[in-house]
């Protein structure tokens, strides 16, 4: 882990920051010391844990599949769009923090794109920090992200950061926690928040097993988020996808509706989906700035 991606980090049982040291383990003064696993990632839920069900092992597996093929490539793009727009001012090597990372394909796409030359980058690389509830996702964001810090938390807890330490915070189809994303971000951080549009995926909702979108998804947003956060941009963005049947399958195991469905059945109900079915991505990106103290 970088010394100055460590320097931000708090203890989840005191608070206090972690002690510099050479190795991977994290100690505070107190003594609560946290050791990485052998696949990269940290476990902070100690104790109870958490109420929420994680992802499981095959959802993760489904997720990876998916993305890796590229199919939400548009929506990576457009996500670093509005991260470097919003931070046209921060410094070299900004932090972005990922609430509720899963595999940790976005934040990867992100922090490559901002360092790369060809993307307007400087070449330097951006600090990252990583949390899911899932440490089968997360074995997969550790590993595509091998920089940056990765942790087993619940993002509806206060989140294990120094104040005002972050540049960005990424939260794509993920649990939003305005107070403490604000807590955590400077002054000039931005909070970029992606969620489904009515059209997304509808063409396979049926034969998937979707779960449906909710009617007046933004405006819940605005007002969940308004409190401690301006409006700074909002974004459409829609594309055509070309999905095999096993594609379909993959994005619907992927999702909340992976926790309920029969992979078997439904894998039987997409093979008789042809070779490429034509599905609409939709997705609203909105990017909030922190609201003066």
């Amino acid at each position: 882990m970088r010394a100055d991606v460590r320097a931000l980090l708090r203890c989840p049982h005191c608070g206090e920051p972690f002690q510099p040291g050479p190795g991977p383990r994290l100690q505070c003064p107190a003594g609560h010391s946290f050791d990485a696993a052998k696949q990269g990632y940290y476990n902070f839920l100690t104790g109870k844990g958490t109420s929420f069900t994680a992802d499981s092992a095959a959802m993760a597996a489904s997720r990876a599949a998916f993305l890796e093929r590229g199919h939400y490539a548009p929506l990576a793009e457009a996500l670093t769009g509005m991260v470097r727009d919003a931070l046209s001012d921060a410094e070299a090597d900004p932090v972005v923090v990922d609430a509720g990372a899963g595999t940790g394909y976005y934040l990867h796409e992100v922090t490559s794109r901002l360092s790369s030359p060809d993307h307007s980058g400087d070449g330097s690389a951006p600090r990252a920090v990583a949390f899911d509830i899932s440490k089968f996702a997360l074995r997969r964001a550790a590993r595509l992200n091998p920089e940056a810090a990765v942790f087993v938390w619940d993002v509806w807890r206060p989140l294990p950061l120094a104040d005002g330490c972050a540049d960005a915070a990424l939260v794509v189809f993920a649990p939003r926690n305005p107070a403490e994303f604000r807590r955590i971000l400077r002054p000039g951080g931005v909070a970029v928040v992606v969620t489904p549009l009515p059209s997304h995926l509808r063409e396979i909702a049926e034969v998937a097993g979707l779960l449906d979108i909710e009617e007046g998804k933004t405006e819940r947003l605005d007002a969940g988020m308004g409190q401690d956060f301006e409006l700074l941009d909002r974004r459409s963005l829609e594309f055509t996808l070309h999905l095999s049947p096993d594609d379909v399958a993959a994005v619907a195991l992927m999702g909340p509706a992976g926790h309920h469905l029969d992979p078997e059945a439904l894998r039987e109900r997409t093979s008789a989906l042809g070779r490429s079915t034509p599905v609409t991505a939709g997705f609203t990106l909105s990017a909030y700035r922190p609201r003066p103290v």
